[in-house]
Protein backbone atom coordinates (compact mmCIF):
# COMPACT_ATOMS: atom_id res chain seq x y z
CA UNK A 1 0.00 0.00 0.00
CA UNK A 2 1.68 3.25 -0.62
CA UNK A 3 0.77 6.62 -2.01
CA UNK A 4 3.20 8.45 -5.20
CA UNK A 5 3.67 12.43 -5.41
CA UNK A 6 2.91 13.59 -8.67
CA UNK A 7 3.64 17.36 -7.89
CA UNK A 8 5.67 18.42 -4.68
CA UNK A 9 4.45 21.24 -2.77
CA UNK A 10 6.54 24.09 -1.28
CA UNK A 11 7.64 22.16 1.46
CA UNK A 12 6.54 18.38 2.73
CA UNK A 13 7.88 16.59 5.14
CA UNK A 14 7.51 13.54 7.50
CA UNK A 15 6.93 14.51 11.31
CA UNK A 16 6.17 13.27 14.48
CA UNK A 17 5.86 14.53 18.23
CA UNK A 18 10.10 15.33 18.29
CA UNK A 19 13.32 13.54 18.70
CA UNK A 20 13.39 13.73 22.47
CA UNK A 21 16.25 13.06 25.14
CA UNK A 22 19.39 13.53 22.73
CA UNK A 23 19.39 17.33 23.70
CA UNK A 24 23.00 16.86 25.54
CA UNK A 25 24.02 15.89 21.79
CA UNK A 26 23.24 19.42 20.37
CA UNK A 27 20.47 17.31 18.48
CA UNK A 28 17.15 19.40 18.79
CA UNK A 29 13.44 17.65 19.33
CA UNK A 30 12.44 18.93 16.10
CA UNK A 31 8.95 17.62 14.73
CA UNK A 32 5.71 18.95 14.26
CA UNK A 33 5.20 22.86 14.25
CA UNK A 34 1.33 22.02 15.48
CA UNK A 35 1.79 19.04 17.73
CA UNK A 36 -2.12 19.19 18.44
CA UNK A 37 -2.67 19.04 14.97
CA UNK A 38 -0.36 16.23 14.42
CA UNK A 39 -1.74 14.65 17.13
CA UNK A 40 -5.38 14.75 15.82
CA UNK A 41 -4.61 13.78 12.88
CA UNK A 42 -3.40 10.18 13.77
CA UNK A 43 -6.49 9.57 16.02
CA UNK A 44 -8.72 10.49 13.43
CA UNK A 45 -7.74 7.56 11.59
CA UNK A 46 -6.94 4.92 14.81
CA UNK A 47 -3.22 5.16 15.03
CA UNK A 48 -1.28 5.73 17.96
CA UNK A 49 -0.51 9.70 18.63
CA UNK A 50 3.13 9.33 17.96
CA UNK A 51 2.95 7.85 14.43
CA UNK A 52 4.17 10.00 11.49
CA UNK A 53 2.26 12.56 9.23
CA UNK A 54 3.06 14.57 6.18
CA UNK A 55 3.45 18.57 7.09
CA UNK A 56 2.39 20.47 4.62
CA UNK A 57 2.78 23.94 3.63
CA UNK A 58 1.02 26.10 0.71
CA UNK A 59 1.42 25.55 -2.05
CA UNK A 60 0.62 21.83 -1.19
CA UNK A 61 1.27 18.64 -3.40
CA UNK A 62 -0.48 16.44 -5.40
CA UNK A 63 -0.80 12.86 -4.17
CA UNK A 64 -2.01 10.19 -6.19
CA UNK A 65 -2.96 7.44 -4.01
CA UNK A 66 -2.79 3.72 -4.89
CA UNK A 67 -4.87 2.00 -3.26
CA UNK A 68 -8.63 2.83 -0.85
CA UNK A 69 -6.92 4.68 2.38
CA UNK A 70 -8.82 5.84 5.37
CA UNK A 71 -7.07 9.25 5.66
CA UNK A 72 -7.61 12.33 7.90
CA UNK A 73 -6.40 16.26 6.95
CA UNK A 74 -5.95 18.80 10.43
CA UNK A 75 -4.51 22.11 10.85
CA UNK A 76 -4.13 24.88 8.32
CA UNK A 77 -7.00 25.10 5.67
CA UNK A 78 -5.60 24.47 2.07
CA UNK A 79 -8.80 23.62 0.37
CA UNK A 80 -7.95 19.98 0.25
CA UNK A 81 -9.53 18.17 -2.70
CA UNK A 82 -9.78 14.11 -4.07
CA UNK A 83 -10.42 14.47 -7.96
CA UNK A 84 -11.65 18.06 -7.32
CA UNK A 85 -14.21 17.45 -5.21
CA UNK A 86 -13.73 19.50 -1.42
CA UNK A 87 -13.23 17.16 1.01
CA UNK A 88 -13.17 18.19 5.35
CA UNK A 89 -10.46 18.60 7.59
CA UNK A 90 -10.74 17.14 11.28
CA UNK A 91 -12.96 14.44 9.81
CA UNK A 92 -11.47 10.84 8.70
CA UNK A 93 -11.86 10.75 4.85
CA UNK A 94 -11.67 7.07 2.85
CA UNK A 95 -10.51 8.22 -0.35
CA UNK A 96 -10.93 5.81 -3.42
CA UNK A 97 -7.99 3.42 -4.70
CA UNK A 98 -6.49 5.76 -8.46
CA UNK A 99 -7.95 9.19 -6.61
CA UNK A 100 -5.59 12.60 -6.36
CA UNK A 101 -5.61 14.54 -3.50
CA UNK A 102 -4.76 18.28 -4.19
CA UNK A 103 -4.73 21.54 -2.21
CA UNK A 104 -5.98 24.61 -4.45
CA UNK A 105 -6.10 27.59 -2.43
CA UNK A 106 -4.59 28.79 1.09
CA UNK A 107 -7.68 30.39 3.14
CA UNK A 108 -6.18 30.17 6.65
CA UNK A 109 -3.17 28.43 8.57
CA UNK A 110 0.19 27.42 8.00
CA UNK A 111 0.80 24.40 7.67
CA UNK A 112 -2.08 21.35 7.76
CA UNK A 113 -1.34 17.26 8.01
CA UNK A 114 -2.23 14.49 6.62
CA UNK A 115 -2.29 11.00 8.44
CA UNK A 116 -2.97 7.31 7.24
CA UNK A 117 -4.88 4.40 8.71
CA UNK A 118 -2.02 2.45 9.82
CA UNK A 119 0.88 5.03 9.55
CA UNK A 120 3.54 5.17 7.30
CA UNK A 121 6.28 2.91 6.13
CA UNK A 122 9.53 4.48 7.26
CA UNK A 123 12.62 4.09 9.72
CA UNK A 124 13.65 5.89 12.86
CA UNK A 125 16.56 8.17 13.13
CA UNK A 126 16.99 8.65 16.90
CA UNK A 127 13.57 7.26 17.93
CA UNK A 128 11.88 9.75 15.95
CA UNK A 129 10.61 9.80 12.52
CA UNK A 130 11.12 13.62 12.08
CA UNK A 131 12.99 15.19 9.63
CA UNK A 132 15.28 17.41 10.25
CA UNK A 133 16.93 19.31 7.06
CA UNK A 134 19.91 21.09 8.49
CA UNK A 135 20.92 17.47 9.83
CA UNK A 136 20.09 15.60 6.48
CA UNK A 137 17.79 12.83 8.33
CA UNK A 138 14.12 12.40 7.38
CA UNK A 139 12.06 12.89 4.44
CA UNK A 140 11.36 15.44 2.00
CA UNK A 141 8.73 14.43 -0.56
CA UNK A 142 9.66 14.87 -4.22
CA UNK A 143 8.24 14.70 -7.06
CA UNK A 144 8.00 10.39 -8.14
CA UNK A 145 8.72 9.77 -4.41
CA UNK A 146 6.34 6.92 -3.28
CA UNK A 147 5.31 6.35 0.36
CA UNK A 148 4.88 3.40 1.87
CA UNK A 149 1.73 2.48 4.60
CA UNK A 150 1.75 -0.05 6.63
CA UNK A 151 -0.87 -3.18 5.95
CA UNK A 152 -4.36 -3.01 7.17
CA UNK A 153 -6.75 -5.31 8.05
CA UNK A 154 -9.61 -2.99 7.02
CA UNK A 155 -11.77 -3.43 3.92
CA UNK A 156 -12.02 -0.05 2.99
CA UNK A 157 -14.02 -0.52 -0.48
CA UNK A 158 -16.82 -1.98 1.88
CA UNK A 159 -17.16 1.70 2.84
CA UNK A 160 -17.12 3.51 -0.30
CA UNK A 161 -20.59 3.93 -2.02
CA UNK A 162 -20.73 2.92 -5.60
CA UNK A 163 -18.48 5.49 -8.11
CA UNK A 164 -18.00 7.89 -5.18
CA UNK A 165 -13.93 9.15 -4.82
CA UNK A 166 -14.42 9.57 -1.45
CA UNK A 167 -16.34 8.65 2.27
CA UNK A 168 -16.80 11.28 4.81
CA UNK A 169 -17.06 8.90 7.69
CA UNK A 170 -19.49 10.76 10.66
CA UNK A 171 -17.13 11.62 13.33
CA UNK A 172 -14.72 14.86 13.71
CA UNK A 173 -13.08 16.86 15.92
CA UNK A 174 -13.89 20.80 17.29
CA UNK A 175 -10.78 22.87 17.53
CA UNK A 176 -12.48 26.35 18.41
CA UNK A 177 -11.24 26.26 21.74
CA UNK A 178 -7.89 25.32 20.62
CA UNK A 179 -7.81 28.45 18.11
CA UNK A 180 -9.69 30.81 19.26
CA UNK A 181 -8.39 34.37 19.69
CA UNK A 182 -5.25 33.04 17.00
CA UNK A 183 -3.41 36.20 17.77
CA UNK A 184 -3.64 36.48 21.59
CA UNK A 185 -0.55 34.23 22.39
CA UNK A 186 0.01 33.36 26.52
CA UNK A 187 3.38 33.47 27.78
CA UNK A 188 4.99 33.00 31.62
CA UNK A 189 7.80 34.84 32.37
CA UNK A 190 11.30 33.79 31.29
CA UNK A 191 14.84 33.49 33.90
CA UNK A 192 15.81 36.67 32.50
CA UNK A 193 12.22 38.67 32.81
CA UNK A 194 13.68 41.18 35.48
CA UNK A 195 16.20 41.97 33.58
CA UNK A 196 13.70 43.95 31.19
CA UNK A 197 12.98 47.80 31.75
CA UNK A 198 9.99 48.54 33.36
CA UNK A 199 8.77 50.48 30.33
CA UNK A 200 10.00 47.72 28.21
CA UNK A 201 7.60 44.86 30.53
CA UNK A 202 4.63 46.96 29.98
CA UNK A 203 5.34 47.22 26.10
CA UNK A 204 5.86 43.57 25.88
CA UNK A 205 1.96 42.84 26.66
CA UNK A 206 0.65 46.18 25.40
CA UNK A 207 2.26 46.01 21.59
CA UNK A 208 1.58 43.61 18.83
CA UNK A 209 4.41 41.94 16.76
CA UNK A 210 4.42 41.70 13.05
CA UNK A 211 6.02 38.21 12.32
CA UNK A 212 8.87 38.53 9.66
CA UNK A 213 9.58 37.14 6.13
CA UNK A 214 12.51 35.34 7.19
CA UNK A 215 10.51 33.36 10.19
CA UNK A 216 10.56 29.56 9.31
CA UNK A 217 10.62 26.84 11.14
CA UNK A 218 13.62 27.50 13.67
CA UNK A 219 12.23 31.10 14.76
CA UNK A 220 10.13 33.23 14.10
CA UNK A 221 11.46 36.97 14.14
CA UNK A 222 9.34 39.34 14.38
CA UNK A 223 9.26 42.76 14.67
CA UNK A 224 8.14 45.49 16.42
CA UNK A 225 9.00 48.61 19.26
CA UNK A 226 12.76 48.14 20.70
CA UNK A 227 13.22 46.34 24.29
CA UNK A 228 15.96 47.11 26.29
CA UNK A 229 17.37 46.00 29.66
CA UNK A 230 18.11 48.19 32.98
CA UNK A 231 21.09 47.74 32.37
CA UNK A 232 23.69 45.50 29.98
CA UNK A 233 24.65 41.36 30.73
CA UNK A 234 26.50 38.60 30.02
CA UNK A 235 24.63 35.69 30.16
CA UNK A 236 26.47 32.32 29.80
CA UNK A 237 24.43 29.74 26.65
CA UNK A 238 21.69 27.96 28.31
CA UNK A 239 19.17 25.66 27.37
CA UNK A 240 16.40 27.14 25.23
CA UNK A 241 13.39 25.16 23.82
CA UNK A 242 10.26 25.38 21.72
CA UNK A 243 8.58 28.68 22.66
CA UNK A 244 11.29 30.47 24.26
CA UNK A 245 11.31 34.20 23.55
CA UNK A 246 14.65 35.82 23.38
CA UNK A 247 15.81 39.12 23.23
CA UNK A 248 18.23 39.68 20.68
CA UNK A 249 20.82 42.45 20.73
CA UNK A 250 19.12 45.50 18.67
CA UNK A 251 15.82 45.15 21.31
CA UNK A 252 13.75 42.95 18.73
CA UNK A 253 12.28 39.46 19.73
CA UNK A 254 12.41 36.20 18.47
CA UNK A 255 10.67 33.26 19.08
CA UNK A 256 11.88 29.51 19.03
CA UNK A 257 9.95 27.34 17.19
CA UNK A 258 10.28 23.48 16.49
CA UNK A 259 13.67 23.31 15.28
CA UNK A 260 15.23 25.25 17.64
CA UNK A 261 18.78 25.17 18.64
CA UNK A 262 19.77 23.67 22.20
CA UNK A 263 21.03 26.27 23.78
CA UNK A 264 21.09 30.21 23.83
CA UNK A 265 23.15 33.03 24.84
CA UNK A 266 20.01 35.61 24.22
CA UNK A 267 18.22 36.41 27.46
CA UNK A 268 14.97 34.52 27.99
CA UNK A 269 12.58 36.92 28.82
CA UNK A 270 9.14 34.60 27.99
CA UNK A 271 8.25 31.40 26.89
CA UNK A 272 4.88 30.38 24.88
CA UNK A 273 2.93 28.70 27.16
CA UNK A 274 2.67 25.07 25.44
CA UNK A 275 -1.67 25.39 25.20
CA UNK A 276 -0.72 28.00 22.68
CA UNK A 277 1.89 26.45 20.91
CA UNK A 278 -0.44 25.35 18.25
CA UNK A 279 -2.39 28.67 17.19
CA UNK A 280 1.39 30.26 17.01
CA UNK A 281 2.58 27.25 14.94
CA UNK A 282 -0.62 28.32 12.49
CA UNK A 283 0.77 31.40 11.67
CA UNK A 284 2.45 33.26 9.41
CA UNK A 285 5.01 35.74 8.15
CA UNK A 286 3.57 39.39 8.48
CA UNK A 287 0.94 37.82 10.86
CA UNK A 288 0.85 39.49 14.11
CA UNK A 289 1.34 38.68 18.30
CA UNK A 290 0.30 39.87 20.61
CA UNK A 291 1.63 38.21 23.85
CA UNK A 292 -0.34 37.86 27.08
CA UNK A 293 1.08 37.05 30.11
CA UNK A 294 -0.27 33.86 32.31
CA UNK A 295 0.62 32.27 35.58
CA UNK A 296 2.52 28.81 35.91
CA UNK A 297 -0.80 27.18 37.60
CA UNK A 298 -2.76 28.56 34.89
CA UNK A 299 -0.58 27.45 31.78
CA UNK A 300 -0.09 23.82 33.44
CA UNK A 301 -3.89 24.03 33.73
CA UNK A 302 -4.57 24.63 30.16
CA UNK A 303 -2.14 21.62 29.17
CA UNK A 304 -3.75 19.31 31.60
CA UNK A 305 -6.97 19.86 30.09
CA UNK A 306 -6.12 19.44 26.66
CA UNK A 307 -4.42 16.16 27.40
CA UNK A 308 -7.47 14.90 29.08
CA UNK A 309 -9.31 15.80 25.56
CA UNK A 310 -6.93 13.92 23.79
CA UNK A 311 -6.98 10.96 26.23
CA UNK A 312 -11.20 10.84 25.58
CA UNK A 313 -10.71 11.64 21.52
CA UNK A 314 -8.48 8.11 21.04
CA UNK A 315 -11.22 6.15 22.87
CA UNK A 316 -13.69 7.51 21.05
CA UNK A 317 -12.41 7.25 17.55
CA UNK A 318 -11.42 4.03 18.58
CA UNK A 319 -14.92 3.13 19.29
CA UNK A 320 -16.26 4.85 16.11
CA UNK A 321 -13.88 2.56 13.45
CA UNK A 322 -14.73 -0.42 15.57
CA UNK A 323 -18.14 0.28 15.04
CA UNK A 324 -17.67 1.14 11.44
CA UNK A 325 -15.73 -2.59 10.46
CA UNK A 326 -17.60 -4.90 12.53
Amino acid sequence: MAFSIIKPGLLDTIQDLGRHGFGNWGVNPGGAMDIYAAQVANLLVGNDQHEAVIEIHFPGPQILFEQNTLIAITGADFSPTVNDELIPRWQPVVVRKNTVLHFPSLVQGGRCYLSVHGGYCLKKWLNSYSTSLKAGVGLQLKKGDELPFNESTIYFAGLLKEQNNFEILPWRVNTEKIYQFPHEIGVIPGHEWPLLSSASRDSFTEDNYLIHPSSDRMGYQLSGAPLSLDAPVELVSSAVSFGTVQLLPEGQLIVLMADHQTTGGYPRIAHVVSAHLPKLAQLRPSDTIQFKLMDLESAEQLLVSRQKELHILQRSCMDHLNEMVC
